[in-house]
């Protein structure tokens, strides 16, 4: 069951897509919905928010149940997650991983099919720039799915970009009849 109205133009079949930006103290969403024309649609954003006292376990339940019932909300046909930049800091590298770890197992659990994409594909995709900084994909983003201003904290505006970014590469369903 859902609250979302998926719309049909035209006979075209209406695609919602959840990105995820994973993190273990924010996990950005952003829920979108696509046609085979290649229009877009916000749906939903926000963040998963854990608080930085409770230990990790309970953390990653918090993610997986945040997912969850963004799943019941939205009933998503896929979810779209960032994969793992991996950079100087470790401890960062492993966290946001579990929390990766986290989205993508509650997602299978719901037999989602799972796109990732890295950075670096997602800014070429929303920006045409594989280094775009983060001020400009929150811009296309923005102008992209014409929305007022431009989606805070950064890791929502990267999870609509990562589901952007599916939505223009990762739908071989498009040429599907």
């Amino acid at each position: 069951m859902t609250n979302v109205e998926v719309e049909t133009v035209k006979g075209s079949v209406a695609m919602i897509i959840l990105g995820i930006d994973p993190g273990t103290a924010i996990s950005g969403y952003g829920v979108i919905q696509t046609d085979r024309s290649g229009r877009l649609k916000v749906l939903g954003y926000g963040a998963i928010r854990t608080a930085a006292n409770l230990g990790m376990d309970q953390r990653l339940l918090q993610i997986y149940d945040g997912i969850q019932r963004l799943i019941d909300e939205y009933s998503p046909q896929c979810l779209a997650i960032e994969e793992l930049f991996f950079n100087r800091n470790v401890t960062t590298a492993l966290t946001v991983g579990q929390a990766r770890g986290v989205v993508i197992l509650a997602a299978a659990h719901r037999g989602l099919p799972i796109a990732e994409y890295t950075p670096l594909q997602v800014k070429q995709s929303v920006t045409g720039v594989g280094r775009a900084p983060k001020e400009q994909v929150g811009y296309m983003v923005r102008l992209l799915l014409g929305l007022a201003e431009v989606p805070r904290p950064d890791d929502v505006a990267d999870a609509l970009a990562v589901g952007i970014c599916h939505a223009h590469n990762g739908l071989g369903w498009r040429g599907q009849r």
